[in-house]
């Protein structure tokens, strides 16, 4: 059977790879803080940021590792609600094409979204895992994100019915191999247009939706009144692909008539060309595996396996697209797996920019590759860097990578910012509140150019938060995380591992939230292992601005590393305004 077929080819291209590391594990759609029988959503459920979205006004929306979170920030109020969610939406025979539904997947988020016409248009994207194989768990789709509640309309993972070995595209058909199964085939990246919205999803290649009826107006629900089409792009040796015309740049014809078992007339197709997203040596295609997509007016730009794709789409009834391949060595990017693309915009001048990660060759190397000639030639930049994310706005331009927050002016000279800290003075007191990002990875970044804002403002998203600066040096930060409860004592993670967890500096750290009222001075904090004897002793004043979180690195007072085992940990603090400083005990389990 083709399906079994397909499954076991999809699981050797995500490890055969050497960019197969898609996304770090903390980054792989995990971090619940929140149990999920919780029903109250007022808060996120996840530390791990995978997107951040800014809409209109003040709100922000954060895809997590587990739901979609929005903050709502007034002059007087800051709300987090996780929005309302349900297991076993996803991937069943009922709920496919276009289900209406006020809830979504429980899931990581793997990709979104959005168009402002007015009413706010947005697409999610969601993903889990099965045996370590990333499945594409859904997408959900509305026109109405302004609204309070909202009305989605959910799509199981797009996939091929196994009888689809061809396709219609533009003026003809391809040959295609269907992908029958959402095994990885998994959203990582979507984009709106004027009249499509584009999905990339790695095994799933480049698909697209028309968003407008025959009669070209909004379609109410086009997950159900038309199809994810495949969208062909160029395979590993073409550096284009002509479907708009007759003839291709070398003068052979892009189409050929053939006779087929289903077809007794003859049949206009792409000629020598069959979409097919099986790796190289099982005859398929690096370039049909796709992780990124950037569309701007009648341009698309395609990130994959095998380098970068500039599109131009013939605005006709048929919308083909004519291509242009560019990969590595050829071309001059750093490495072949593009995961990520940005438009920047300054003085009139344009310039495509791609975070590039090294793949099959040896000499690539991860950074960031960018063109100011629409790919005609292509510059690299930090190079060494695993980056994750590009943002641009202006001259800046901000990537998000393992190593933190970096930005430039130039692409040449670069500056890397230090991680988030917060120290915001409580009114009236002499106490700051403060935490701290306790993570060097950067997985999303997005500029705030909103006047609610101050019109120059950058969002990060973590492993452990979301983190807001209001100037572009980052010198103070609020940070958003998921809180299991306002009112308890508690370590996390836990158990602790000092060398996987909330590593910073070479150290990793557990962090403990407390029962403390807003005029806490002074928090002792004492650390003993299972025969009560003190390893560790400590304190925190948050009349301090650079205290920081509330931490500890696992280590004794000697600064060795402690065994493995259950520790006892003492918090030291008064309760209220008017009471004693009072011991409140935590049990740790620490696993190096």
């Amino acid at each position: 059977m083709r399906i079994f077929i397909i499954l076991g080819i999809f699981i050797v291209n995500i490890h055969t790879l050497s960019a197969q590391k898609l996304v770090p594990t903390d980054f792989s759609f995990r971090s619940m803080i929140v149990d999920s029988t919780d029903s109250t959503y007022n808060n996120m459920r996840s530390n791990v940021i995978t997107e951040i979205i800014l809409p209109e006004d003040s709100v922000v929306w954060l895809g997590t590792g587990l739901g979609v979170s929005v903050i709502r920030i007034r002059p007087d109020t800051i709300t987090v609600e996780t929005l309302p969610d349900t297991t076993g939406l996803e991937n069943s025979p009922e709920n496919s094409q276009g289900t209406p539904t006020n809830r979504l997947p429980q899931n990581g988020i793997s990709a979104m979204a959005f168009r402002d016409q007015g009413r706010i248009m947005m697409l999610i994207a969601f993903a889990g895992s099965e045996n370590d194989i990333p499945v594409g768990k859904g997408i959900a789709y509305t026109t109405n994100a302004t609204e309070k509640n909202i009305d989605w309309l959910y799509d199981n993972q797009p996939v091929d019915n196994e009888s689809y070995v061809e396709y219609k595209f533009a003026f003809g058909k391809m040959a295609i191999l269907p992908v029958t199964v959402p095994h990885a085939n998994v959203t990582y990246d979507a984009a709106f247009s004027d009249k499509f919205v584009w999905i990339a999803s790695w095994a799933g290649g480049l698909r697209r939706l028309r968003l407008l009826g025959d009669d070209g107006l909004p379609n109410t629900n086009p997950l159900r009144n038309f199809f994810w089409d495949p969208v062909p792009l160029p395979m590993d040796d073409q550096f284009e692909l002509i479907t708009c015309d007759e003839f291709d740049s070398n003068g052979d014809s892009t189409y050929v008539f053939e006779k087929n078992e289903f077809h007794e007339n003859r049949v206009l197709y792409l000629r020598d060309y069959e979409l097919n997203p099986r790796d190289p040596i099982d005859g398929g295609n690096h370039n049909h595996k796709t992780f990124s997509v950037l569309v701007y007016g009648d341009t698309i730009w395609v990130g994959t396996a095998n380098g970068i794709n500039r599109g131009i789409i013939d605005p006709s009834e048929y919308y083909c697209i004519d291509w242009e391949h560019y990969s590595y060595p050829t071309q001059g990017l750093s490495g072949n797996f593009v995961v990520g693309l940005a438009l920047q915009m300054y003085k009139g001048k344009r310039v495509i920019w791609a975070a590039t990660v090294n793949a099959d060759d040896p000499t690539e190397q991860r950074g960031v590759s960018y063109t100011t000639n629409d790919g005609l030639s292509w510059n690299t930049a930090l190079l060494g860097e695993r980056v994750y994310n590009i943002t641009a706005h202006d001259s800046l331009v901000f990537a998000a990578t393992a190593k933190g927050l970096w930005k430039t002016e130039d692409g040449i000279n670069w500056a890397r910012y230090k991680p988030a800290r917060q120290a915001i003075p409580v009114p009236n007191t002499a106490i700051h509140s403060t935490d701290e990002v306790l993570a060097n990875e950067v997985y999303s970044v997005a500029f705030d150019s909103r006047p609610y804002y101050g019109d120059n403002s950058i969002w990060i998203g973590t492993g452990d938060g979301a983190a807001h600066s209001y100037d572009l040096d980052g010198l103070n930060w609020k940070i958003f995380r998921a809180e299991y409860d306002q009112d308890e004592d508690y370590a996390y993670p836990n158990p602790f591992s000092p060398y996987t967890h909330n590593v910073i500096g070479g150290d990793g750290y557990v962090r403990f939230h407390t029962n403390e009222w807003s005029g806490t001075f002074v928090i002792d904090l004492d650390v003993y292992n299972f025969a009560m004897e003190k390893v560790f002793a400590g304190s925190f004043d948050r009349r301090d601005a650079s205290s920081g979180a509330l931490k500890w690195n696992g280590r004794d007072t000697q600064g060795r590393l402690v065994n493995n085992g259950v520790y006892f940990v003492k918090l030291k603090y008064p309760e209220n305004q008017t009471s004693k400083p009072s011991a409140h005990w935590v049990k740790l389990i620490v696993v190096k």
